[in-house]
């Protein structure tokens, strides 16, 4: 369970955004004592992220020991793994203390009956090739290969291919993930939330059914997260606080969305 208000920020990228973005990472985490009630990381919070049996990637201790003082003062973190972050292990869980997460999660949220994923390989035809690769580099044995390697030539072997890969927007402005997220509301009219990340594209909206469909958008972009109150879910830009500037909000039983400030 995610407690309320729940936090959500996904795509930050970092070890490829400009050193400042880093920066604003761990001041928003050091924001959220006494005002969060949990925090979910919705993937590729890290461009590259792998753990060797002795090493891993270096520059991310501030993020890391700003995530380690939140789950040292109580607060619940999950993190789902991206396409860029997936090779999450014991440094994360154990050393960190953050619950770490493969594949889709569903379950009380800010109140709410949620279902979230990254978003990655979602879409049914744009994405058929992709999912084949995934299940590739996601293989036990592709993982223990590329262990194998040398941390500085491996690290700078999947920096290229994040270069290669990394879709700073959707083309389709984030229609696709769309469409994946209102069928699922509208095929488990149990589920009054799904949460995405992954296109780059922030988004609050409801479903005919009701439920809403929501997306941080890429903190790596702008600095967008969500809030989840039981009653009210807010797309917020942070600002040097945690309450940043509203952007979007919809209330429980609202039928529109609130304008623009």
């Amino acid at each position: 369970m995610l407690a309320a208000p729940c936090y959500i920020f996904s795509d930050a990228h970092l070890g490829a955004a400009p050193s400042a973005l880093d920066r604003d990472v761990v001041a928003f985490l050091r924001h959220l004592p006494g005002r969060a009630g949990s925090l979910l990381i919705n993937g590729d919070l890290f461009d590259f992220w792998f753990e060797w049996r002795r090493v891993m990637p270096r520059g991310h201790f501030r993020v890391l020991s700003a995530l380690a003082d939140l789950r040292d003062a109580g607060l619940p973190v999950l993190m789902i793994g991206g396409n860029h972050d997936c090779w999450g292990g014991e440094v994360l869980t154990r050393d960190v203390g953050i619950d770490f997460r493969l594949g889709a999660w569903s379950g009380p949220l800010g109140g709410w009956r949620a279902y979230v994923e990254h978003g990655d390989g979602l879409r049914e035809e744009e994405d058929r090739a992709y999912r084949r690769l995934r299940t590739v580099l996601r293989h036990p044995r592709a993982i223990r290969a590329f262990r194998w390697l040398h941390p500085d030539w491996s690290s700078r072997l999947a920096s290229g291919s994040s270069d290669a890969s990394r879709v700073h927007r959707a083309r389709d402005g984030g229609e696709g993930l769309r469409r994946v997220a209102l069928a699922h509301l509208d095929a488990h009219r149990e589920t009054e939330l799904v949460v995405f990340g992954h296109s780059h594209v922030p988004a609050l909206e409801r479903a005919p059914g009701g439920g809403v469909y929501a997306n941080p958008g890429a903190w790596m972009d702008a600095p967008t997260f969500l809030v989840v109150h039981p009653n009210r879910i807010e797309l917020r830009r942070w600002t040097g606080s945690a309450e940043g500037d509203l952007l979007h909000a919809l209330d429980r039983h609202a039928e529109e969305l609130l304008p623009l400030p």
